[in-house]
This record gives structure tokens, sequence and C-alpha cells, in this order.
């Protein structure tokens, strides 16, 4: 399918394309403003498909609204009706057509345009008034207060919210892009005439603004925020395509001494904590028990043996492991254990518990193995 894709640099329009091209569409027309007249022509000659996205949200002028958003949508309804292209045409306005305001007015002028041109050629045409899309690529301090806010906490920068009760809906660029790609295969989701996003996350602006904050923080407390939310797996992920480039990099403190180092990596509320410790040749590092604390280890470097003995029994058992061949060791609750070095480089282990470190209560018991 010859796809032409107005406003492509834009936030949706840059995602859209991007994802296109990854499942192999190569035939996209790329219409933005530096487009001439004459490949606007040849695009609307063309073309089986218009996802028409380009539009004004905060032009220099109040005029510029209608001529954004009104204007171009008519200069290009008019080109495909020079050339008797009657090709579906998906056109993403917003939800502030709504509004009686100079934007919410252009939208929904463009709107009307949009049903009047299919009443009078027939051809499809599905509209999407979209509420507020966040994502990757959005420009900061333009139209998108989630990209303002995660622009300017990732660089220590002043954030304005003037009523953090205020409720938000929003779509996230890869749920938008998910949608679009679907219409072009014919399976939009409509309703009461207009096109949607079948998930809308619905949040206060000043539950938007703690978890960027926490975010942030957690490069200081390794808490990894709650992924199985949905929302806050798309605004983390959001986040991070934000942080400034030469930041992309934290430091951890490692606990070092003679026999390596340990350093704690992540952490979670609900699933423990993850760690990596180093050890030296010769080094055994360990020989005590837990109650209810478990552990994985997994030996990504070096060679080592893994020992295990019942705290009531005289046998010990042997587990050799090495960097050769990933695999994972369970350390269970009422064996004591310990975990050496017998190669001649640095012995370096990831390791898993199943509960974050609690200095008062940190069920870890002495014993030789």
């Amino acid at each position: 399918m010859k796809i032409l894709v107005t406003g492509a640099k834009g936030f949706i329009g840059k995602n859209l394309i991007a994802e296109l091209k990854n499942r192999n569409c190569n035939e996209i027309y790329e219409c933005d403003i530096d487009t001439t007249d004459e490949e606007l022509d040849e695009y609307a000659k063309n073309c089986e498909f218009v996802v028409h996205l380009a539009g004004v949200n905060r032009p220099e002028k109040e005029e510029d609204f209608m001529k954004g958003n009104f204007g171009f949508t008519s200069v290009l309804l008019g080109k495909l009706k020079k050339y008797e292209n009657k090709c579906p045409v998906l056109v993403t306005s917003s939800i502030q057509a709504k509004l009686d305001n100079p934007y919410g007015i252009s939208k929904k002028a463009g709107e009307d345009l949009m049903f009047s041109y299919s009443k009078e050629t027939n051809a499809k045409v599905i509209v999407y008034r979209l509420p507020n899309v966040f994502g990757k690529w959005c420009r900061p301090n333009y139209n998108s207060a989630v990209a303002t806010f995660c622009n300017n906490i990732a660089r220590n920068l002043e954030i304005k919210v003037n009523d953090p009760k205020v409720v938000m809906q929003l779509v996230y660029i890869d749920d938008v892009v998910e949608e679009i790609i679907s219409a072009l295969n014919g399976k939009e989701h409509i309703d009461n005439n207009f096109g949607y996003i079948p998930t809308v996350h619905t949040i206060t602006l000043g539950e938007i603004v703690d978890l960027l904050y926490s975010f942030k923080k957690s490069r200081e407390n390794l808490m990894l925020p709650n992924m199985k939310d949905e929302f806050t797996k798309k605004l983390y992920s959001t986040y991070l395509s934000y942080l400034p480039e030469n930041e992309f990099n934290y430091t951890l403190k490692m606990n070092v001494d003679n026999r390596g180092s340990f350093t704690e990596m992540l952490k979670t509320i609900d699933r423990g904590q993850v760690s990596i410790n180093i050890s030296k040749p010769g080094i055994v590092k360990g020989n005590h028990w837990h109650h209810t604390k478990n552990e994985k280890f997994i030996v990504v470097s070096g060679k080592g043996v893994i020992r295990f003995r019942k705290i009531d029994s005289s046998e010990v058992i042997e587990y050799f492991v090495s960097g050769d061949k990933i695999e994972v060791v369970d350390i269970p609750c009422g064996y004591t254990h310990n975990i050496e070095n017998i190669g001649d480089t640095d012995l370096v282990t990831v390791m898993w518990a199943n509960e974050i470190f609690n200095p008062d209560k940190p069920d870890t018991y002495y014993m030789e193995v």
C-alpha cells in the first residue's frame, strides 16, 4: 500500500513512520512543511491511503489555527479530488474540537470539512478525536504537559503545576500508532462516527508529577516503578527518552573490600532486589543461612563453586558454576551456603533476593558450610 502521511516529521508522524518501516512498509510518502506543491500533487495522485496528521497547535498568530488546521486540510482534499483519488483518509483531530476556543474551532472546522468530503466523494473518512498523547519524541514546551514535565524534571528544571487535581485523559503513542495501523487494515475502532483509541488512561496531573519525580529518585534509591501498572510502565519509558544524552548513566554504591565488591543494582516493592557480587580468586563469601529469604545466583564470568549444607546435616552439596555456561542456582531456605572463586580471574555473580535487604531484620545467620 502506498501511504501518504502528512505531518511526517511531527510527534505522531515520526513514530508511525518508524513502525510502518519496521513492518516492511516501504512505499510511504512523507509530507511535511517543506514538501513542495509539486510533490504533494504526486503524492495525492498515487497514494492508496492518507494518514492526515499535520496541524497547528501553538501558532504565533491566532488566525494561524484556522490556516493550519483547516486550510491545509482543504488543500489536501482538493488535490485528492483533482486526481479523483477516493482512497480512505484518516485524520487526527482533538477532543478540544468540542470547545469554543481558537484551536478547538479550527479542529472542528477540519472535521466538518472531512465529513463533507466523504459525503461528496463517497471516500472513506475516519476522524479520531485524540485526547492528550504522550510518548517519546514529543516536543516539550509545545502542546504536551507530559513532555514538558519529563524534559524539565530530567534536567532539574522548574515545572509549574497550577492545579494538581486536574484530571487528564491520555493515550500512549504506541497505542495510537497501533490503532492507525489497524485502520490501515480496515480494523479501526469507531464510536458515534468517530474513531477512538481503545486504551485511554485517566489520572490527575499531580499523580503524573509524583510518578515522574519517583522515576528521577529511583536512580538514588534503586526502586523500580511498578511495571504491572500499564500507565506507569508507559510513563517510565517516556521519561527515560527525555534524559540528557550525557546522563544515560548513573553510578552505584560499590561496597569494596579486599575480597572484592558487592553492589546493589535495583530494588522492587514486591519482587525483591538484584545485586552484583565480585569475588577475587581464592575468596569464599557467604557461610550463612536464612529462614525465609531465598536467592538465585547466576555466575556470568569466572569459575566458582557454590556449596550447601542443611543446617542439621553434615553432608555438603557442591555446584560448580562458570560464566561459560549461564545457569541459575537456587539458594533454598534452611541451607547454609557459600560461593568460592576457584578460577584465576574475578568471579562475577548476579544475585537476586526475594526481598529488599532490611538491616533491622536481615534474616541472615552465620554458619560455616
